[in-house]
């Protein structure tokens, strides 16, 4: 048996291949699986789970049927879809984790997070994420009508690329203290997360101690995966 970690789809009714790889993905891989992670940026954008979507609806339905077949879902937030609520992981019949979650699978100790907590060079960004992680002005945002959540969420993901595009890659990626702190927190050998859609294995020395980061790849042109078995840990890709 396998237990599956992805992360960094970023669905939308404009990526109709990826979510059609998905949706592929959830009848293939995830079926035999023992449970699936998805670490944040499922969606490119949430803007409340009264939305409507076609797009949310097909996905739920997707995820439901997993469960169904008995593989449990387990979800931690992005950047993207941070306001992902209890209403529509419960149409999933999908477990929503704390930011980060330290777990014991196959006699390895892991710890798993989206990842861009661990970008703390990028200031600015952090300071965008305390804000908008404030509950206070999450409440008042959904409390908007849905037509000026749309609008509201189109501009900021068009800041954020035109911010980005003015960032070094340094700064974007994690910073190594974060990551050896995260793995003391966590008393953890292993990390895996996503975010920085760099995908890679690293090796991490942790007070003279062996460790490891897992990054997972971002869904642009091909799926990508972390299997995760007794025998070892795999990042993967694979055609939609």
């Amino acid at each position: 048996m396998a237990t599956l970690f992805i992360a960094d789809l970023h669905l939308s009714e404009h990526e109709p291949a990826i979510v059609a790889g998905f949706l592929r993905f959830l009848r293939t891989d995830a079926r035999h699986a023992e449970a699936l992670y998805i670490l944040g940026d499922l969606f490119d954008a949430w803007i409340g789970d009264d939305d409507p979507s076609p797009l949310h609806q097909s996905v739920a339905g997707a995820l439901l049927t997993l469960h169904q077949q008995g593989v449990p879902c387990y979800f931690i937030h992005g950047n993207r879809d941070f306001l992902l609520g209890r209403r529509f992981a419960d149409r999933c019949a999908m477990t929503l984790l704390p930011e980060e979650q330290a777990l014991e699978l196959y006699g390895r100790r892991l710890v798993i997070l989206h990842g861009d907590t661990l970008c703390s060079d990028d200031l600015a960004y952090q300071r965008y994420r305390r804000r908008v992680h404030n509950p206070l002005i999450q409440r008042l945002f959904l409390a908007l009508p849905l037509r000026l959540r749309l609008r509201i969420a189109a501009r900021m993901r068009a800041s954020s690329s035109e911010a980005n595009q003015h960032k070094s890659a340094r700064i974007m990626d994690v910073n190594p203290q974060q990551v050896v702190l995260c793995l003391q927190r966590h008393r953890a050998q292993w990390m895996i997360h996503g975010h920085t859609h760099r995908p890679a294995i690293h090796d991490v020395d942790v007070d003279g101690r062996p460790a490891q980061r897992a990054v997972l790849g971002a869904w642009h042109r091909e799926g990508s995966m972390i299997r995760v078995t007794a025998e070892g840990i795999e990042l993967l890709s694979f055609p939609f």
